[in-house]
C-alpha cells in the first residue's frame, strides 16, 4: 500500500515514480529511536545449486497489498509501488549500474559521463543492448524517454521543474517545440549515444534518482505510434511491454499476477530460474501465505512490504532466513492546502483551505502518540518519523529533530490561541469564526494492525475536541484514495496518511517542490522552494553546504507542518531457505539474474 515517489531505487529497480502508504495515549512521550532489528541484506545459502530445479522450477513471489496492482508497466508512467514490484523481473528497462552508495558506475546497460565544464551528460549504450522482442536499443529509446516524461499531454506524474535544466525542455513541456533541442545524437538517432545539454549541473546527477538524468528508457520504435497521452492504457504497455532486463514477460492477469521467463537477448548475466510468478496477497493473509509455505519471499520493497505484526508472526519462522535493510520510505499525514493549476503546471496554496491555519496543523500532530503506537505495533522495526527524510540519508538526515512527539497541553493551547474553541456548550471546537469545524480523514484499507493505529488517532484528535472523522466513513482502497489525491484539487480529505518509496538520491523537488504532481497536499512557499532549489545549486557540490541546506529544510517543513512524517521502518522479508544468491544491497545490480534454487519444493 504504498505509492513511489521517484526514481524508486531497489533491488534492479531503478526508476523515477511514486509509491504508496500502506489505543494508548498519554501526556508524555518518548524521544524517537532507530529500528531495534539489524540484518543483514543477503541471505548467504551455501547450499549447492540444483541445475534441475533452477532451470525448470519456478520462484514464487508475494506482492503485498489489499489492492490490485494498476498494470501500468513503464516506469515513467506508472505511479505505485506495487506495479514496480509486479514487472521488476523485467529490469524496468534501467539505463545505468550503481555502487553501494548508489552512486552511477560503468557496467550497466549504458554508461554516463559526466562533463561540469560543458554542462552535458553524455550517455553511451552498451552495443549488445536489446530489446526483449529483438530490436537494439537506440539513442532514440534515452531521449523518447524525456518527450514522454514532459509531453503536454503526459500522464506522468514524475515531472518537476528540475527537468526544465535541459535545453529545450520547457519550450517543448509548454508545447511550443516538438522535440527536446538539448537532447543530441552525435551518431544519429539510431546510434548508441545521446548527450544532454543542461543550463547548469548538479551534484545529485551522480546518483541514481536524481531528477535531472531520467534514469531508464522507452522503446521508440514499439510505442511510437501510440500518442502519448494514451500510452498508459495502451495494449503496448498494459498487455504485450517488452523489457530489456533478465526476464521476459509471458503473462498478465489483470491486478492480480506476472509470470516470467528467462529473456534470451538480455545483454547481461543470463536467469537462471526457468519461472518466476508474482501474486498479490492482502495484508491480513500474508503470514499465513507465508508460513503454509505458498510463496519463497516476498516481492522486494525499498520502503518494505510487511509491518511490525508480520515481523512478530514470521521473525522465527522455520524455513526461512530474514533479510533486510533500513528503508528508503516513510509514511506521513499531508494536509489540503491548495491546488494543481493545469495551466501554469504549478501548485497554488489557497489561504482559505479548512487546513491553511499552521496551529491547527502543528495541533494535531501534537495530539498524536505515534510513539507509542509505534512501540505497541512496530515489534522494533517501526518508529516516529521526527522529519520527512529518513536515516538511511544518513548524511543529510537531522537526528536532532523532535518533530511531534505527544504534547496534549501544547495542542490544545495551540487552538486556544488560535481561536479554535468550543462554543455554546460544543463538546467540538468551531473555526475562528464560529462556524463548525468538520475535519476529514483520508486512509487507506490495510491491515487490522494499521487500521486499529488510524482509530488510536482518530480518538487523540477527539481529545482536543477536533471533529475527525474518516472521508467516506471508513478508510478506502488504495486506487482509489490516489484517485481522489490525484486530482488538481479535491475537498474530500482534509488530512490524510500516506507513504512514500523513495529515491536513492534525496533532493525533493519531485515530492514537494511547486511543480511537483506528487505534492497533492500542494504546499508550497517561497522559502520551500528557496531551499528544495539550494540542494542542487551549484553551491550545493560542497557536501557540507548541501547538508545544511537538507537540514534546514527538515527543520522548516516541520514548523510548517503542511506534510509531517509519521513513522520510519525497517524494510525486511523471510526468504525460504531454498532460494540461494538472494542479496537486497544496492550494488547487486543483477538482482534477478544472481538467484537460482537448492530444490523444486520449498523447504
Amino acid at each position: 500500500m504504498v505509492k513511489t515517489k521517484t526514481k524508486l531505487a531497489s533491488v534492479a529497480i531503478t526508476f523515477l515514480a511514486a509509491l504508496t502508504l500502506a489505543g494508548c495515549s498519554n501526556n508524555s512521550s518518548s524521544e524517537s529511536s532507530d529500528a531495534a532489528v539489524k540484518l543483514s541484506t543477503a541471505y548467504n545459502n551455501k547450499a549447492a545449486t540444483n541445475k534441475n530445479a533452477t532451470k525448470n522450477g519456478t520462484l514464487k513471489l508475494a506482492i503485498v497489498n489489499n489492492a490490485p496492482f494498476q498494470g501500468i508497466t513503464d516506469p515513467i508512467l506508472a505511479s505505485n509501488a506495487e506495479d514496480a514490484e509486479a514487472f521488476a523481473p523485467g529490469g524496468q528497462n534501467n539505463l545505468f549500474n550503481v555502487d553501494k552508495n548508489y552512486k552511477i558506475i560503468d557496467g550497466g546497460l549504458a554508461n554516463q559521463k559526466l562533463d561540469r565544464k560543458a554542462k552535458t551528460a553524455t550517455i553511451t549504450i552498451r552495443k549488445d543492448a536489446k530489446w526483449s522482442n529483438g530490436s537494439p536499443v537506440t539513442a532514440k529509446d534515452v531521449e523518447y524517454a524525456y518527450e514522454v516524461l514532459g509531453n503536454k499531454e503526459t500522464t506522468s506524474q514524475q515531472y518537476s521543474s528540475d527537468f526544465e535544466d535541459i535545453e529545450g525542455m520547457t519550450e517543448y513541456h509548454k508545447g511550443k517545440a516538438d522535440t527536446i533541442s538539448g537532447i543530441t545524437f552525435p551518431d544519429g538517432e539510431t546510434g548508441k549515444v545521446a548527450v544532454i545539454h543542461f543550463k547548469q549541473m548538479a551534484p545529485s546527477m551522480k546518483f541514481s534518482g536524481n531528477s535531472y538524468i531520467w534514469g531508464s528508457i522507452e522503446p521508440y520504435e514499439y510505442i511510437k505510434d501510440v500518442p502519448i497521452a494514451k500510452l498508459a492504457s495502451s495494449e503496448q504497455i498494459r498487455k504485450n511491454p517488452i523489457f530489456v532486463g533478465p526476464y521476459k514477460l509471458d503473462k498478465v492477469v489483470e491486478g492480480e499476477s506476472t509470470s516470467w521467463s528467462p529473456n534470451k537477448f538480455y545483454y547481461g548475466k543470463k536467469a537462471q530460474i526457468g519461472h518466476i510468478t508474482l501474486n498479490v496477497v492482502s495484508m491480513n493473509n500474508i503470514d499465513k501465505a507465508l508460513q503454509s509455505k505458498k510463496y519463497d519471499t516476498v516481492a522486494p520493497s525499498v520502503a518494505g512490504a510487511l509491518g511490525g505484526t508480520d515481523y512478530k508472526n514470521l521473525k522465527n519462522l522455520k524455513g526461512y532466513s530474514k533479510v533486510g535493510q533500513p528503508a528508503l520510505g516513510y509514511s506521513y499525514f499531508a494536509f489540503n492546502l491548495g491546488h494543481y493549476d493545469t495551466k501554469t503546471g504549478k501548485n497554488v496554496a489557497d489561504p482559505n483551505k479548512k487546513m491553511a491555519n499552521k496551529s491547527l496543523r502543528q495541533a494535531m500532530m501534537y495530539a498524536l502518540n505515534v510513539d507509542q503506537v509505534s512501540k505497541k505495533f512496530g515489534n522494533g522495526i517501526k518508529w516516529r518519523a521526527n522529519t520527512l527524510l529518513p536515516p538511511v540519508f544518513n548524511k543529510y538526515y537531522d537526528k536532532s529533530a523532535k518533530g511531534y512527539p505527544l504534547n496534549i497541553k501544547k495542542a490544545n493551547k495551540l487552538l486556544d490561541d488560535a481561536g479554535y474553541k468550543k462554543r455554546n456548550g460544543s463538546k467540538w471546537r468551531s473555526d475562528p469564526k464560529g462556524k463548525k469545524l468538520v475535519i476529514y480523514f483520508g486512509a487507506m484499507t490495510s491491515s487490522a494492525t494499521t487500521e486499529a493505529t488510524y482509530q488510536d488517532y482518530l480518538q487523540q484528535w477527539h481529545k482536543v475536541g477536533l471533529d475527525v472523522k474518516y472521508t467516506s466513513g471508513k478508510p478506502v482502497e488504495m486506487n482509489s484514495f490516489y484517485d481522489t489525491l490525484q486530482k488538481p484539487e479535491q475537498n474530500k480529505m482534509d488530512i490524510w496518511l500516506g507513504a512514500w518509496s523513495l529515491s536513492s538520491e534525496p533532493s525533493q523537488s519531485q515530492l514537494y517542490g511547486d511543480t511537483a504532481a506528487f505534492n497533492m497536499g500542494h504546499f508550497t512557499t517561497a522559502k520551500n522552494t528557496k531551499l528544495i532549489n539550494q540542494m542542487n545549486d551549484n553551491g550545493a557540490w560542497n557536501d557540507k553546504t548541501r547538508a545544511k541546506t537538507f537540514k534546514e529544510w527538515q527543520e522548516y517543513m516541520n514548523n510548517q507542518a503542511g506534510v509531517v512524517g509519521e513513522q520510519f521502518n525497517y524494510a525486511w522479508q523471510p526468504v525460504n531457505n531454498r532460494v540461494k544468491g538472494f542479496d537486497l544491497s544496492p550494488a547487486n545490480d543483477e538482482f534477478y539474474s544472481n538467484l537460482t534454487l537448492t530444490s523444486s519444493k520449498l523447504k
